[in-house]
């Protein structure tokens, strides 16, 4: 019997939120380039890689612990209130779990912002562990990004 579960987290950043939104929804062309020790490659298969509809394949850099490859399908983007939903559809996550969702959002914090990651997921089995070092690596790369901004303002 699989299980479900959701993991959140929220991060304290310093950069402009408009800014920092912008990073986000550009992340086809910015990551690679900008992360190349994170993403090999990413590359958009239906859409414009931003509007609900679109698919993107992502390709891992060669650290990546469990995950080399993912297609995403963006459900939902909003933005005005800066938040995107996607869904894992194809790839090596789902080996281990049989949905994946994430929801991002950023909102203003003082000088700077706040984002905040929600994942839902429903394990393969009940003896596949939480998805935490999908957690880890979100952290890292939302704080990552935060650096990028602030290099790039």
């Amino acid at each position: 019997m699989a299980t479900r579960g959701k993991l959140e987290v929220d991060i304290d950043l310093k950069s402009n939120p408009d800014k920092y939104w912008l990073t986000l929804r550009d992340s086809t062309e910015i990551f690679p380039k900008a992360f190349p020790h994170d993403y090999k490659s990413i590359e958009i298969l239906e859409g414009d890689g931003k509007a609900a509809g679109s698919v993107r394949h992502i390709t891992y850099a060669e650290g990546s612990p469990i995950v080399k490859s993912s297609k995403e399908k963006i459900v939902a983007a909003d933005d005005t209130k800066k938040t995107v939903s996607y869904a894992v559809i194809e790839g090596d996550l789902l080996k281990y779990y049989d949905k994946f969702t994430g929801h991002i959002t950023v909102t203003p914090s003082g000088d700077g912002c706040e984002v905040k990651w929600t994942a839902e997921y429903h394990k393969a089995s009940p003896d596949v562990p939480d998805p935490t070092l999908v957690k880890d690596f979100a952290v890292k790369n939302f704080l990552e990004v935060d650096d990028y901004v602030l290099a790039n303002a």
